[in-house]
């Protein structure tokens, strides 16, 4: 049989990582919201649109992984 169509456990696990930094992440910044509900509005909003968009910056390397089997991406040489 032809490996290319033999399932692969790796984008399995890594919808499964994915999900878990995504949760994590939610309840980290739900954690928060004591404190940030204090704040000023504009500083609420602030913080929240940030929480936003940097719960994507440590799925880079899930994301390598689940593709490529690699944490890293390959070092280039000058």
């Amino acid at each position: 049989m032809n490996q290319e169509l033999e399932p692969r456990p790796r984008p399995t696990v890594g919808i499964f990582m994915v999900l878990g930094v995504i949760a994590v992440w939610a309840l980290i910044v739900a954690s928060l919201s004591p404190v940030v509900g204090r704040w000023p509005g504009i500083a609420q909003a602030l913080f929240y649109v940030i929480a936003g968009f940097v719960w994507v910056l440590p799925l880079k390397p899930v994301m390598r992984w689940s593709e490529t089997g690699r944490w890293r991406g390959e070092r280039r040489r000058p």
